[in-house]
């Protein structure tokens, strides 16, 4: 029992880490999205607009983040009895479509501004040129704190946050090159493409990173069996203890979120007492939990093949 607390405990502590890092990437994302708003107007450039059409829809995903993660702090003890895995799962869905969002507006605009290219205003550009400079390094340090935290309590929500600002990180510094480059080469008339063109640089980064997170998420979504290697660690621990039980009638297996969910059907000697049964449906579930991290085990005693969804 007092093992079972503390895991509890600890489950409870890493949510309010994940809880008070995400809100921290919150309201970052919105101080530096108004002044980021202000740049784009004065400078004119399409890639601070860009930058700022982007950030208000990754400040969306964000707060769907948060508010994912505060309701699992609070528990869902009785009301979600498999967690809340599949909260995580869909927040990764959203973030990865937000990015798709990003990516049309961002290659709509390019596309306009080579067709009629403008120059740019240089007040707004050395106004974009230092929030570019906080932004970069902003979303480098939380990228790498996300990371850290997902490297030690992976999860498809953390996955998409350290992912997320990842991608803002290497727009921010395509962004801040962009207009240092039209800075640098403005008394050349092909000087004016330079800004939508840098543009196409964040279109490809969105593209991969909002393509990796929804590939990613929706086999957990939807259920997916769990991968072969898994798959296998389940099969030796049954052939370890193939004397113990007569015969097996199914496996069936599922992520939720960082949660792996297990069901077999297995089928015993009916001279056995139940008592007998239930000890070694004891020691198979102890044994597979100890080799899979974060799994929930259940042994279901059937003489039949396993009922069908």
């Amino acid at each position: 029992m007092s093992h079972a607390l503390a895991e509890s405990g600890t489950g409870k502590e890493s949510l309010e880490a994940k809880q008070k890092v995400i809100l921290t990437s919150l309201i970052v994302d919105f101080i530096l999205w108004i002044p980021d708003v202000a740049a784009a107007i004065l400078s004119g450039s399409i890639v601070l607009m860009a930058d700022a059409v982007k950030c208000a829809n990754e400040i969306i995903a964000t707060f769907f983040a948060y508010i994912t993660i505060r309701k699992m702090a609070k528990g869902g003890s009785g009301t979600y009895d498999y967690g809340m895995g599949k909260f995580e799962t869909v927040t990764s869905l959203i973030t990865g479509t937000v990015m798709f969002v990003s990516l049309a507006l961002v290659f709509y605009a390019a596309i306009h501004r080579i067709r009629v290219p403008e120059e740019l205003v240089r007040e707004g550009v050395m106004l974009g040129v230092v929030l570019m400079l906080i932004g970069v390094a902003m979303n480098t340090y939380l990228w790498q704190k996300n990371y850290r935290l997902w490297k030690k309590e992976p999860s498809p929500i953390m996955d998409s946050q350290w992912r997320l600002f990842r991608t803002k990180a290497f727009s921010d510094f395509a962004a801040l090159l962009s207009l240092v480059a039209g800075v640098i080469f403005a008394q050349y008339a092909w000087s004016l493409y330079i800004d939508p063109l840098f543009s196409f640089f964040i279109v490809g980064v969105l593209l991969s990173s909002g393509y990796r997170v929804i590939v990613t998420s929706l086999p957990d979504l939807l259920d997916k069996t769990l991968d072969e290697e898994l798959q296998m660690v389940i099969v030796k621990h049954l052939a370890e203890f193939f004397h113990d039980y007569t015969a097996l009638h199914g496996v069936r297996s599922r992520r939720s979120g960082n949660n792996v969910y297990i069901e077999i059907f297995l089928e015993f000697d009916k001279q056995k007492s139940m008592g007998e049964v239930q000890a070694t449906i004891n020691r198979i579930k102890a044994s597979l939990e100890k080799s899979i991290p974060k799994s929930s085990v259940s042994i279901v005693p059937a003489d039949t093949a396993m009922p069908q969804d």
